[in-house]
């Protein structure tokens, strides 16, 4: 296998992620002051901050079309056009629905994006190390999330304009995208599933393993044969797609009731909250950008080695405990300077470990090649629709319910996500993505039973 030029074509793939993850922390350090700057009340700060994640929602729930019309190649270089578009944009807006207009653009950019790399990825990486590359898209995601907290920081003293500048980063790796996108190949399944070029795929695969390529093409081959057999289009919420459905749906919802999303995009405010000045706040956020980086890198080391449900495990035991001193912090106002900062660094490192680095690799692999865009599509519409919800209700919440309330919830929502994954989630490493499809699994059952896939 051609181990380097797999890689590179998955690092140049997961530059969508890194674009994802700008996209959506880089409003943290711009927030408060476009609210003072257009005088915005609660309901339409709440707009500003979530309007991104409407069109990520938007972007998710329809990603799936452009993937399998136009290939996934052609898709991700119209993302990347819509990331530039939309960065200089936002940062030259002139007023309020302006500025609203081209962050939704963005976050169109970024629900197809969440749709399109993670399922490429994992049509192009052999099975050994699928986890691995899958799982550099959201080591991407928080190397954006990690570069825009710091460049945050760095702008701040910009003066009134310094939010234009935060926001217009963005311009500069969307380029860079847009052109090293035109040097990757199409996905070998989407030419044999979607464009019935066998030849063209077994071109892609000898390029990944010229001694495992007929083998791989006749195994892709043969798995469309037999899912389409007597028929004509396969329909995801169908009864023999239940199960994947579920598992995404499931997975995608547990991810965003962590609170993940709502700390990333208020955490500047919920440090105040705690009694830091705004400079140590935006400081203390860009700590949790390090956290998330650094132990996002871990889990890329790990996820193949010891599967995608011990890391969740792990992860679950981690960001129930760290929720429930956040909530308590809040319920007994013991917050000591960099108490609450230092909880949510620990509970960052759990999550960056677990759920943030497993959510797109486990939805990419349980779905069938004919399936895999839609499948994909519904998982991250799942996802960005939670997170929109989450984001556009915490000041609400918070002001309403207090922040031990608040993250009371968060640690509720997660004890059920230890029972779902202890219980039901099953075992994908080391598997292709034909093999994950064959798994005897029909009904909830027997997907306990083969939990594990032994």
């Amino acid at each position: 296998m051609n181990k380097k030029r797999v890689f590179t074509w998955s690092v140049i793939i997961a530059l969508g992620g890194f674009l994802f993850g700008l996209d959506t922390a880089v409003i943290s350090g711009a927030e408060q002051k476009i609210q003072q700057l257009w005088d915005l009340d609660v309901f339409e700060h709440g707009l500003t901050v979530s309007i991104a994640l409407i069109g990520t929602v938007v972007g998710a729930m329809l990603g799936g079309i452009p993937s399998d019309k136009l290939g996934r190649k052609k898709t991700l270089f119209w993302i990347a056009v819509i990331f530039l578009v939309s960065s200089v944009g936002s940062a030259l807006a002139i007023d309020w629905f302006t500025f609203l207009g081209f962050r939704f653009l963005g976050g169109l950019g970024v629900g197809c994006s969440s749709v399109t790399a993670p399922m490429y990825i994992s049509e192009l990486a052999p099975a050994s190390h699928r986890g691995r590359l899958v799982a550099m898209f959201q080591f991407n995601v928080v190397a954006g999330i990690l570069l825009a907290f710091l460049s945050n920081y760095l702008l701040q003293d910009l003066g009134d304009n310094a939010w234009r500048w935060m926001l217009g980063v963005q311009a500069f790796p969307s380029l860079i995208f847009l052109v090293l996108v035109l040097f990757i190949p199409e996905s070998p399944r989407w030419l044999v599933v979607k464009k019935n070029a066998p030849a063209e795929a077994r071109a892609v695969l000898v390029l990944i393993d010229p001694d495992t390529a007929d083998q791989e093409l006749r195994s892709i081959s043969q798995s469309h044969s037999k899912a389409t057999s007597g028929t004509h289009q396969e329909k995801l919420f169908s009864k023999k797609y239940a199960i994947p459905v579920m598992l995404a749906v499931t997975f995608a919802v547990f991810n965003q009731v962590s609170g993940i999303n709502a700390i990333i995009y208020y955490a500047p405010r919920i440090f105040e909250m705690t009694g830091l000045g705004a400079d140590s706040a935006l400081l203390s956020t860009a700590g949790l950008g390090v956290i998330n980086f650094i132990f996002t890198l871990l889990a890329v080391n790990f996820i193949d080695r010891y599967g995608r449900r011990t890391l969740m495990l792990i992860g679950s035991f981690g960001v129930i405990i760290t929720l429930a001193l956040v909530a308590n912090a809040f319920y007994t106002s013991t917050f000591n300077g960099y108490l609450v900062p230092v909880y949510l660094c620990i509970y960052i490192a759990f999550f960056a470990f677990s759920q943030g680095a497993v959510i797109w690799v486990f939805i990419s692999e349980i779905f069938p090649n004919e399936v895999r865009a839609k499948g994909q599509a519904l998982g991250s519409f799942t996802h960005w629709l939670m997170a929109t919800l989450i984001a556009f209700t915490f000041p609400y919440i918070t002001e309403k319910l207090g922040g031990g309330n608040s993250f009371l919830i968060f640690t509720v929502m997660m004890v059920f996500q230890l029972i779902f994954v202890w219980k039901v989630m099953p075992e994908t490493k080391g598997k292709s993505l034909e093999e994950v499809e064959s798994m005897p699994v029909e009904d909830k059952a027997e997907l306990i039973k083969h939990a594990n896939y032994k």
